[in-house]
């Protein structure tokens, strides 16, 4: 909306900042931090009122955790109430990735809302049926990367690139479609299995969208992309501002969501996010970078995976509980120390990430 400005650069030189995605980056980061904590009080208040005794909490968890009964869920409506309003404001309406992306996290959020509506009006932790909602996730996911190849560049829209090397790739074709869809998906439920903790997701999900913010802005500059040796994808660098956007919200969430919660962002958050950051691998190409940089996120789904098949095959459980945060709460780890630690992995992880930009 905000970038609509820019027609008017002849007469008022100085709302040629508009033209920059760096600068309404920032805008986008300071506008959803702002109206997140703006709204936030008033949203919690009424999710307190409408949710009675808050998210239910898993009888067979830590002990602690009962600590947090009456909390209310569905935080996740003020992070992408937050980032709708901040990238409507800040990017640039024309560019298509900015919808496909945006869509993703809106439906997202829609599946998640619904399963934590179940889950509170049915006073149950399991919401509705899970191969549905894994089918309807997948549906989302594979129109939103349907557009993403037929948006790109045609010599490399069905194409999996691999970091480390710089002209390794493999050619998918339409199987891209899937990949693309199970990408986004599961970037979705790893987020989702992930959010477990206060405060835990929502950090790991800023710094994985600041790495990102930065790689669409690399992959949509023609110049940067030739000097990194890396694949030009024309208009991705306004991505940019949808991770802005997301970093901004989720620092607003975080003031309330800081130990000891006011509220839980639910699956109306976590999976909103997880697929927010799978459509943006998808769309600049990064797909195996965003396992790297979200790579806690692996590591969470992992421990889930390990543990069914372990159970279900031998009887034994490998972790003492899953997912893996719940397995070092059980070993006696403080809360505060499972968090901050895997904060600390997150940002290791990045790092590794963006290091796959030179290290070529």
């Amino acid at each position: 909306m905000l970038y609509e400005l820019v027609n008017f650069s002849d007469q008022i030189r100085v709302l040629n900042v508009f033209k920059y995605i760096t600068f309404r980056t920032g805008g986008a980061i300071f506008t959803a931090l702002i109206f997140v904590l703006l709204f936030g009080p008033g949203i919690i208040d009424l999710l307190r009122v409408k949710q009675g005794k808050g998210q239910p909490i898993r009888e067979d968890g830590p002990a602690t955790h009962l600590l947090k009964t009456g909390t209310p869920t569905m935080g996740g409506l003020m992070i992408l109430a937050g980032i709708t309003v901040s990238t409507l404001l800040w990017a640039n309406l024309s560019n298509l990735y900015i919808w496909i992306v945006l869509g993703v996290t809106l439906a997202y959020g829609g599946i998640g809302f619904y399963d934590d509506f179940l889950k509170v009006t049915r006073r149950t932790t399991s919401g509705f049926s899970s191969g549905l909602r894994f089918g309807v996730e997948i549906l989302v996911a594979a129109i939103a990367t349907a557009c993403v190849m037929w948006l790109g560049p045609p010599d490399i829209s069905g194409v999996l690139t691999i970091p480390f090397f710089k002209n390794m790739v493999f050619h998918l074709g339409p199987f891209f479609v899937l990949f693309g869809a199970l990408v986004i998906a599961g970037a979705g439920n790893a987020v989702n299995l992930t959010d477990g903790l206060d405060g835990l997701a929502i950090v790991p999900v800023m710094i994985a969208a600041a790495t990102f913010g930065l790689i669409a802005y690399l992959i949509g500059n023609a110049r940067f992309a030739q000097y990194l040796q890396i694949h030009y994808v024309a208009g991705t660098g306004e991505l940019s501002i949808i991770c802005g956007a997301l970093i901004g919200a989720g620092l607003g969430f975080l003031w309330f969501n800081a130990p000891p919660a006011m509220i839980f962002m639910g699956d109306t958050g976590s999976l909103a996010l997880g697929g927010a950051l799978g459509a943006i691998a998808v769309a600049t190409k990064h797909e195996i970078v965003l396992a790297i940089v979200g790579g806690l996120f692996v590591l969470e789904t992992l421990s889930v995976i390990i543990q069914v098949i372990s159970y279900k095959t031998t009887g034994r459980r490998v972790f003492r509980m899953a997912p893996l945060h719940h397995h070092y709460e059980q070993k006696g780890w403080q809360e505060s120390t499972v968090v901050v630690r895997f904060w600390i992995i997150s940002v290791v992880l990045a790092l590794i990430g963006l290091a796959t930009l030179k290290l070529r």
